[in-house]
């Protein structure tokens, strides 16, 4: 990896991991280096008004004594601060209580490659950023809109190690850019997120969110109700995005899934269907979990029918079950999740949706979202940055932004249409690979004053 990525090379973390390994005198020992460089310009009234830059080194070490494990962690590689991060990881190890579900440590595994480093994004300089931003504050100054936002760019690089063999290692890139333009009363929002900064517009998120700026002007107040609502895959995102730890194993384990006592029943509509895969095209992230478990892709529901969870090793014993390859890095409360949701789509376009709607409400985005009912997963939350009404097949001007009550189970039968996935990024979750999707009866609540 370029060094605008991250100073240390992968081979170079690697070495800092022998040299943990061979100072530990744990019964066993594992290594986790990370080493990330993040770079992010900021802008605000049509003027960049930040630009910042850091990096990062975490060197975190588990050590397993007779039958307990705990976990320290440095940002030095000296041979001194190597020495003491170990040594406090045996410490606190045996000062901690036995643990009777802790299994040894993995040896050697194989991984599936994958390939999510992109130069032209580890190359990405503050005057490159400031280039797309210019043109952007300049098209909303052109219009008299106010644009606000920010592009970042950036990598990472990491390995996994310890004293049983094993050894893994990960790099990638990221960026992205996220724009608001303001008007008087009204705004438009845009986002996307991907390692390759070259499939990144800049130009085509302002334009888009500008158009929304000014379809949006003068809202006017409707009242709340249930209604037809076109969500657009950001919206989606931030929906579904609470969904994903009910698929672990430990969540339904310990009743805490919406999901528990529904494995293996029809919970969602027949056109959905999901899987775990972060082997996809347009996922990111390691090929292996926390403990260096290689991730396989899991169809979590299929056709409206909850088929399997996700599970770590721990829980996989205590379930009967086999690892998924989901586990988060130990010690820790939650067990495994998935976090490469994606979601199967269909044919029908945003523009489609709305033509089809008699009377309904299309949404640009959700924020504020908060659960309500963890079991029924009823959340709460308000939209945001362009909410319209459509009637007669068009777009007949924005409205008050609504807040909604809305069960993402009942959300997710309701399905009458759905348009292609893409990759999403919102502000409520992480990043997935989710298509639009046009709902029948989704509960807006009450109206907003804005």
């Amino acid at each position: 990896m370029s060094k605008t990525a991250g100073k240390l090379t992968t081979a170079e973390l690697e070495r800092i991991a022998e040299r943990v390994l061979k100072l530990s005198g744990a019964d066993e020992t594992e290594v986790d280096i990370g080493a990330t460089t993040d770079a992010l310009t900021r802008f605000a009234n049509n003027t960049i008004h930040q630009n910042v830059a850091e990096q990062t080194l975490s060197i975190s070490v588990r050590a397993v004594v007779d039958g307990r494990t705990a976990r320290s962690t440095t940002n030095k590689t000296d041979d001194d601060s190597l020495r003491r991060v170990v040594a406090s990881a045996i410490s606190l190890a045996r000062n901690e209580p036995e643990n009777p579900d802790l299994l040894p440590m993995l040896g050697k595994q194989t991984y599936q490659k994958v390939s999510r480093f992109f130069s032209a994004t580890a190359n990405t300089t503050p005057e490159d950023r400031a280039k797309a931003v210019a043109r952007v504050c300049k098209m909303a100054d052109k219009r008299k809109q106010t644009a606000a936002g920010i592009f970042s760019s950036g990598g990472s690089r990491s390995v996994l190690a310890n004293s049983k063999g094993l050894f893994a290692s990960y790099e990638q890139t990221r960026a992205e850019f996220s724009v608001t333009i303001l008007e008087k009363n009204s705004s438009g929002w845009a986002k996307a997120n991907s390692p390759d900064v070259r499939k990144i517009d800049p130009q085509a998120l302002a334009e888009s969110a500008s158009e929304k700026s000014a379809q949006s002007r003068e809202p006017r107040e409707i009242a709340p109700g249930r209604y037809t609502t076109i969500l657009p895959p950001a919206a989606v995102l931030d929906l579904v995005g609470f969904l994903f730890y009910d698929f672990a194993g430990t969540a339904v384990l310990d009743k805490r899934s919406c999901f528990t006592g529904r494995i293996g029943k029809k919970v969602l509509g027949e056109n959905i269907t999901l899987w775990d895969d972060v082997y996809h095209p347009l996922q990111t992230g390691h090929p292996y979990d926390g403990e260096g478990m290689p991730r396989q892709k899991v169809q979590l529901v299929d056709r409206g029918v909850v088929k399997n969870l996700v599970y770590s090793r721990a829980t996989a014993k205590k379930m009967k079950a086999k690892s998924t390859g989901h586990g988060f890095s130990l010690p820790n409360d939650y067990g495994e999740a998935p976090m490469n949701l994606v979601f199967a789509g269909g044919d029908k376009s945003v523009e489609e949706m709305v033509r089809t709607t008699e009377r309904g409400i299309l949404v640009t985005r959700l924020w504020y979202i908060r659960e309500v009912d963890p079991y029924e997963k009823i959340l709460t939350g308000m939209t945001r940055d362009g909410t319209f009404l459509i009637e007669n097949g068009k777009i007949a001007g924005g409205i008050r932004n609504f807040r909604f009550n809305q069960s993402i189970i009942e959300m997710l039968t309701n399905v009458e249409m759905l348009g292609p996935s893409v990759r999403a990024a919102g502000e409520e979750s992480f990043e997935m690979v989710v298509p639009p999707m046009k709902v029948r009866d989704f509960h807006f609540s009450e109206v907003t004053k804005f």
